[in-house]
C-alpha cells in the first residue's frame, strides 16, 4: 500500500479512479467539480493504492513539463496503478508510452530521446504519408465493399495504426495480428489476468529480441534499423534492451492510442451533424478539427502518472517527495481558465495548446505520426463517404473497459 502522504486518509470516501463517463462521449462530472473545488484530489487506483489527481491545466502542464518528475512507479512507496503485479505499461521505472518503459536516468533519457528524435523526424513522417493514404483508401474501399452497416473500429481504426507502426519497425504483415494482442496486454488495468499478461509479454519480448537482432545483422529502411546504426556509432549507449523497449513504447504510443482515437474522432464529429457538414464545406478545417478532437476527448483513459522525487508546490499545496500524482490531461484540456468555451467543440479553435500528447521532456515522440494518421483518415472519409453517419444513437456507443487507454468497442456506421 502506498503511503505517500499522511494527509490522505485511508477511508471509503476516497473515490475510485478512473471515473466513469455518463456516456462514451461525455466527460465524468468529477472533472469539472474537482477543477473548481479540489484541484489536487485523493483517488483510489485499481490496485487499491492511493494517489493525487491533478485536473487543472496549469498544474498538469507544470508537473508534466518538470524534468525532475518521471514515471518511476517501482520506487519505494510509489502507488501501483494497475490491479496486476506487473503494472503493465506503468510497471517499469521509466517512461513508457513511447519512451521505452525501462529504467533510465535523466541523462540517459535525454540521450535516448535525441537518438529517437534524429530517426523519428518530420521528414520520415512526411515520407510515410503517401503509404498511410494508400492503406487508408484500401481499408475504406474494403469497408464499402462489405456493405453497411459497418464497424469503423474493426474496418479502419485498428488495422491502419498497427500497419503503420509495424511498417515503421520493419515487422512483416504476417506478424501484425499478434502485435495488436500484445499491445492490449501491456495496457491492461483490469482486463487481463497476471498469467495472461506474463505469457503475452514473454512472447513479445522473445519476438522483439529476435527482430532487433535480425535488424542489427541486416539493416533495412525502417526505424529500428536506423536506431541500431546510430547506437553502433555511439559506443552502445542505447543497448539492445533499450531498442526492444523502444519498439514496445512505439507500439503502445503509435498503435493503441491512435487506433482508439480514430473511432472516437469520427464518433465525435458525427454525433453533431453540423460538425461533419462544416468539414465537408471547408476541408481546410481538417487540421484544426483534429487538434480540437484531441482536446475535446472525454474518454482518453487513465492519464499520466508521475512520481515526485522532490517536494513541490501545486495549487498552493505542498506535496512531499514520494507522492504519486496522476495528471488528467483530458480534464486539463477542458479547463475554462485556459480555453474559452472549453465545454464546446470548436473546429476552428486557434490557438489550441492542448496537452493530449503530454508536455515537456516526456511528451509523445510519435505525435506527428498520430496527427498525420488522423488527418488522413478524416480526409479519406470525407472524400469517399460524405453521407457517413452513426448507425446507432450516441448513448449506445460502448466504451472499451479495463485498459489504460480509452476507446470505443465499436463505432457502427452507415452511408
Amino acid at each position: 500500500m502506498s503511503e505517500f502522504s499522511a494527509e490522505i486518509p485511508e477511508v471509503p470516501e476516497v473515490p475510485e479512479y478512473p471515473f466513469r463517463n455518463p456516456t462514451a462521449l461525455e466527460p465524468p462530472p468529477e472533472w469539472a467539480e474537482l477543477r473548481e473545488g479540489c484541484p489536487v484530489a485523493p483517488i483510489r487506483l485499481a490496485s487499491g493504492d492511493t494517489a493525487l489527481l491533478l485536473t487543472r491545466y496549469q498544474d498538469v502542464k507544470e508537473i508534466l513539463s518538470d524534468p525532475r518528475f518521471t514515471r518511476r512507479l517501482d520506487a519505494e512507496g510509489a502507488a501501483r496503478v494497475t490491479a496486476n503485479e506487473s503494472g503493465g505499461v506503468f510497471g517499469g521505472a521509466g517512461d513508457g508510452g513511447g519512451d521505452g518503459g525501462t529504467a533510465m536516468t535523466a541523462d540517459t533519457h535525454r540521450a535516448w530521446r535525441q537518438l529517437v528524435g534524429r530517426a523519428f523526424t518530420a521528414k520520415r513522417v512526411t515520407g510515410m504519408r503517401p503509404g498511410i493514404q494508400a492503406m487508408t483508401e484500401r481499408l475504406v474501399e474494403s469497408m464499402i465493399a462489405q456493405g453497411e452497416p459497418a464497424d469503423l473500429v474493426d474496418a479502419v481504426g485498428f488495422p491502419l495504426p498497427v500497419w503503420v507502426i509495424c511498417d515503421l519497425l520493419g515487422v512483416p504483415d504476417s506478424d501484425r495480428e499478434s502485435f495488436a494482442y500484445w499491445s492490449d496486454t501491456m495496457l491492461s488495468l483490469t482486463r487481463f489476468s497476471q498469467e495472461e499478461i506474463d505469457a503475452a509479454q514473454g512472447e513479445f519480448d522473445a519476438y522483439l529480441l529476435a527482430h532487433v537482432t535480425a535488424k542489427r545483422a541486416e539493416p533495412g529502411e525502417d526505424l529500428l534499423s536506423e536506431l541500431a546504426s546510430l547506437v553502433e556509432g555511439l559506443d552502445g549507449r542505447l543497448t539492445e534492451q533499450l531498442l526492444i523497449m523502444t519498439a514496445k513504447g512505439l507500439l503502445v504510443a503509435g498503435h493503441e492510442t491512435t487506433a482508439n482515437m480514430i473511432g472516437k474522432m469520427v464518433s465525435m464529429l458525427l454525433a453533431d451533424r453540423s460538425r461533419w457538414e462544416a468539414l465537408l464545406a471547408d476541408r481546410a478545417l481538417v487540421r484544426p478539427a483534429v487538434e480540437e478532437v484531441l482536446r475535446f476527448d472525454a474518454n482518453p483513459g487513465f492519464g499520466m502518472p508521475r512520481y515526485l522525487t522532490e517536494e513541490v508546490e501545486v495549487a498552493h499545496r505542498t506535496l512531499p517527495a514520494g507522492t504519486t500524482v496522476v495528471c488528467s490531461m483530458a480534464s486539463a484540456n477542458r479547463d475554462e481558465r485556459q480555453f474559452e468555451g472549453a465545454g464546446e467543440m470548436r473546429l476552428n479553435r486557434s490557438p489550441n495548446p492542448h496537452v493530449a500528447f503530454g508536455a515537456g521532456p516526456h511528451s509523445c515522440l510519435g505525435q506527428a505520426l498520430a496527427r498525420t494518421e488522423l488527418q488522413v483518415v478524416l480526409d479519406v472519409l470525407l472524400e469517399r463517404l460524405p453521407t457517413l453517419e452513426l448507425a446507432v444513437p450516441v448513448p449506445e456507443l460502448r466504451r472499451r473497459e479495463g485498459l489504460v487507454v480509452g476507446g470505443l468497442e465499436q463505432v457502427p456506421v452507415r452511408w
